[in-house]
Order: C-alpha cells, then sequence, then structure tokens
C-alpha cells in the first residue's frame, strides 16, 4: 500500500506516525472560502474532495516528469488521504477560525467560555491507479485515475471552563494560539481550558485517528478484494 497524506499539518502527521502507517507527504493549495449558506458539515466534505483531486492533480503531473525522465519506479495504486477539521460554537453554524489578533481570540474565547462547542473534521481516502489511455505515444496515455474512494466525519463535543482577563492574556502570550482552528491546542497548554470531551480526542488535535485507521483498511480491503 502506499499512502500519501495530502496535508502540511505537523499534527496529523504525528498522529499517523504513531498508527505505525508508512506514509509521504504532500502538500496541497486550494480555495477554502466558504460558501453562501453552506454547513459546516458540507463545508469539510466539500475541503477535503477538493483536496483529493488537487493531489490527484499534483500526482500526475510529477508522474509525466518520471515519464519523461525515463523513470520506473512508479507505483501503480495510491491512497490519497485528506482530511479537514473546524471548530463550530454551540449554535452549529459559527464556525471557529485561526484568530488573526489578540482581540479576535478573545471575542472567540469569551463565546467558549463555561460553554460547550464541536469540533467537526472530515476525512477521506482516495485510491487511485495508474491507468492506459489510447495514445500514440506510449508515455503519454499513463495517468493516475480514482477508482474508490470513500468518506467519513467525526465530532467532539469539547466543554471550557469559565475563562478570565487573565487566563486569556496569559494564553494569548505564550504564542500557542496563533494558528489553530479556534485559538487553542488541546494537545498543548489549551488543555487547561477543557473540563470534558465528548468523542475522539486525536479528532480536537486534527484527525481522528482510530477511525482513520479504519477507514485506510477498509479501503486497502476492497483493492484487494477487487483483485481477487
Amino acid at each position: 500500500m502506499n499512502l500519501i497524506l495530502a496535508s502540511g499539518s505537523p499534527r496529523r502527521h504525528e498522529l499517523l506516525t504513531r498508527a505505525q502507517l508508512d506514509f509521504t507527504v504532500m502538500s496541497v493549495d486550494i480555495d477554502e472560502t466558504p460558501h453562501v449558506n453552506e454547513s459546516p458539515k458540507d463545508y469539510i466534505e466539500r475541503m477535503v474532495a477538493s483536496k483529493a483531486e488537487a493531489a490527484l492533480e499534483q500526482l500526475n503531473k510529477e508522474l509525466n516528469k518520471k515519464l519523461n525522465d525515463r523513470q520506473t519506479d512508479l507505483s501503480e495504486s495510491i491512497i490519497i488521504l485528506t482530511a479537514d477539521t473546524i471548530g463550530v460554537l454551540a449554535d452549529g453554524k459559527t464556525v471557529l477560525v485561526k484568530p488573526d489578533s489578540r482581540e479576535d481570540a478573545y471575542r472567540m474565547w469569551q463565546q467558549m467560555s463555561d460553554d460547550t462547542h464541536q469540533v467537526w473534521t472530515a476525512v477521506q481516502a482516495t485510491q487511485v491507479l495508474l491507468s492506459v489511455k489510447p495514445s500514440s505515444s506510449p508515455n503519454s496515455g499513463r495517468t493516475f485515475q480514482i477508482v474508490n474512494q470513500q468518506q467519513i466525519t467525526e465530532r467532539t463535543d469539547v466543554t471550557f471552563i469559565p475563562l478570565t482577563e487573565e487566563m486569556m492574556e496569559n494564553y494569548w502570550d505564550s504564542g500557542e494560539p496563533a494558528d489553530k482552528a479556534g485559538g487553542y491546542g488541546i494537545q498543548g497548554l489549551g488543555a487547561a481550558w477543557v473540563s470534558r470531551i465528548n468523542g475522539s480526542y486525536t479528532n480536537v488535535v486534527g484527525l481522528p485517528l482510530a477511525q482513520t485507521v479504519a477507514l485506510i483498511k477498509n479501503i486497502t480491503a476492497i483493492s484487494a478484494n477487487d483483485k481477487a
């Protein structure tokens, strides 16, 4: 099995490594602008599908380069893993994004204080095979094509303790909140704010690990059955 994690997230990289999976990393860049009236769940499901498409396009560009360079180390079958995580306030609509300033972080934290918010992650496994299309050139028709894809979504409820001005100030000054959705990291100093979670802990970190491993095993088993 050739597995590609199409994500530059160091937290997802660390979680997959804990699962003792062999994989390579590919960063993809897509437009992450939400659609009008798009629900948070619909948004992340669209994001992981778009990331998979971008990864496939990048794979085929790399394939063409290898063919032009007459390289022979071509993988016949690859699984692309994509994921997207967001936080959502108790209203079920307001998405928690990365804070762009201290004031922005305080505003979010005040809404999360002494309340329960949700963390949603969508994960998609996309299996692609190296196929050959009819062509006058022996190499130009070779391309990766999607043969199977499966998607899961996972929700975890996270409850915060009441937050004081001093707590928020100290946390912001730590530097940890700046690059995290909702402005906190449950795997870091932000854990002190969490009084309770209901659901997968690793989901809050950025990837529901047990569910993701099961997804990979399932799509791999389907591939094996198709070859039998």
